[in-house]
């Protein structure tokens, strides 16, 4: 049985997440739009990601018999200045998802919830792998500057990132 604080922020958990993939689909949109298909491919795998992650928390909550409350989805910004741009922004959303998962954890261990505790864990070691890739991007975005062929050489390599799924029907890995 969760504790209704903890339920109230898994919900609102499911909310940042589902935002998460909204910001990255429209990060995707962008890149299209001024033709780095790449961009668009590994912003949309990792909307798919982030799908995942809230369909996670989702049926964490409706396994332990509770009730999931979704709630409105802020609109995301639509136009970026530049890839580098993206990718800035991409990373301060981390680091504030991260944030987020350590106060669930926080709440965990105050409740003494340690099936929660357990189950936040993968979510934990997931946001330090986000925010590495993030950071190496960014790092290799301002290698390039203003040089298009690297540009163009990034953007194919983006272009390869595959979405692999990693829930079940049921919602387990």
């Amino acid at each position: 049985m969760l504790g209704k604080k903890m339920l109230g922020e898994l919900n609102g958990q499911v909310n940042k997440e589902m935002y998460s993939a909204y910001l990255y689909m429209a990060m995707s949109a962008h890149s299209e739009y001024v033709g780095l298909k790449g961009f668009a491919n590994w912003f949309m795998v990792q909307y798919k990601e982030e799908m995942e992650h809230a369909m996670r928390i989702y049926h964490y909550i409706n396994n332990h018999g509770e009730q999931v409350k979704l709630m409105a989805i802020e609109e995301p910004p639509m136009v970026f200045e530049s890839p580098l741009d993206m990718f800035e922004k991409t990373l301060v959303h981390e680091q504030f998802i991260t944030k987020s998962i350590n106060d669930l954890v926080d709440t965990a261990i105050e409740e003494k919830d340690h099936a929660t505790k357990i189950f936040l864990e993968w979510f934990v070691t997931e946001q330090i792998e986000e925010e590495s890739n993030d950071n190496d991007i960014i790092t290799r975005l301002k290698l390039i500057g203003d040089n298009g062929n690297g540009l163009l050489m990034l953007d194919r390599e983006l272009g390869t990132r595959v979405f692999v799924p990693q829930l079940t029907s049921g919602g387990q890995t």
